[in-house]
């Protein structure tokens, strides 16, 4: 990763305008252009862009310390959190393949993930990580990272201890368009994990969608609330990453909590799957919340009926766009 210490925001948007471009490149320019904004908060922890930048840095120059390859995979298995989003942009800024594991596998179905993508790391969290000791399942002999505390059983590191030195920042990857970014697994119609791969090229069409998305404007804030092993969340959060937005991202989805979070962060951007928006029309209190502030809500991953998405158009600012 190259590292960018003057980059003016115009030139931001003028790389984004490329055929093909690097995340790594952005976050060290948006830590440069607005290092004191917020980058990522979860509720318990936020961080601003230029801590954010630092610390996929070290997290980023610790992998590649300890063998991570070229477009070689890095498991993540845990709730989303600040320190779940860091590892995931720390491998791809090493120049690896970001793994995220579905944590509603069974402990047979992760280990086959874990096998099958070539992964050295498993970054995970205490509760997976004791429920997979309890199975008894064999898993393939990586190293295990804690992002919530030190396991003090076997002396599994916790995150921040155990990434590289403050100041630390990754050695220069050459990597292409070709190359990997992330592999999300799905169950596929015979329930045997499925790895699909993409490519880098793949998700900079996905990051870079234009200055009208509105990502990246002063006070834009993309409030998450799906798991960011899935490609609902990925899109959009890797979109609001690279034009340098806000990120508030949900542990868990909840009506009141969500209305909570969109009215408190003055919430522009969102994405839902059709369920939520169900069970967000349903709440009784839906309508003594401030959402005037969304510009641009997204819904996908299921059948998304001509009835509820009228009411959603009625009932909820900003414009909808349903992806399938």
């Amino acid at each position: 990763m190259t590292s960018n210490t003057s980059t003016p925001a115009t030139e931001t948007l003028q790389y984004l305008k490329q055929p093909y471009g690097e995340l790594a490149w952005l976050i060290n320019a948006h830590a440069a252009n607005q290092p004191d904004r917020i980058a990522l908060d979860d509720g318990e922890e936020r961080l601003t862009w230029g801590e954010t930048a630092a610390l996929v840095n070290q997290i980023a120059a610790q992998l590649q310390a300890e063998g991570l390859q070229k477009g070689q995979a890095v498991s993540i298995l845990g709730t989303t959190t600040i320190r779940y989003a860091l590892v995931y942009l720390g491998a791809i800024a090493a120049g690896g393949c970001a793994a995220p594991l579905t944590t509603s596998a069974t402990p047979q179905q992760l280990a086959a993930m874990m096998t099958d993508s070539g992964a050295g790391h498993l970054f995970i969290d205490h509760i997976k990580r004791a429920e997979l000791a309890d199975s008894g399942v064999a898993l393939p002999s990586l190293k295990h990272v804690m992002m919530d505390a030190q396991d003090d059983s076997d002396g599994a590191p916790f995150l921040f201890d155990w990434m590289a030195d403050e100041g630390a920042t990754p050695l220069d990857v050459e990597t292409g368009p070709n190359d990997p970014y992330n592999i999300i697994y799905s169950s596929g119609t015979t329930g045997t994990p499925k790895g699909i791969v993409h490519s880098r090229q793949m998700r900079w069409y996905q990051m870079a969608v234009g200055e009208e998305s509105g990502l990246g404007l002063p006070g834009q804030v993309t409030l998450l609330s799906t798991p960011m092993y899935s490609n609902t969340t990925l899109g959009i959060f890797v979109a609001t990453v690279a034009y340098g937005g806000t990120a508030v991202v949900m542990r868990k989805f909840d009506c009141a909590r969500w209305l909570e979070l969109a009215q408190q962060h003055r919430a522009t951007h969102t994405i839902l799957v059709p369920v939520q928006y169900q069970r967000l029309m349903d709440f009784p209190q839906f309508d003594e919340y401030d959402l005037s502030s969304m510009a641009l809500k997204y819904c996908t991953s299921a059948p998304f009926s001509a009835e509820l998405k009228a009411q959603v158009v009625r009932r909820m600012p900003g414009a909808l766009i349903e992806i399938y």
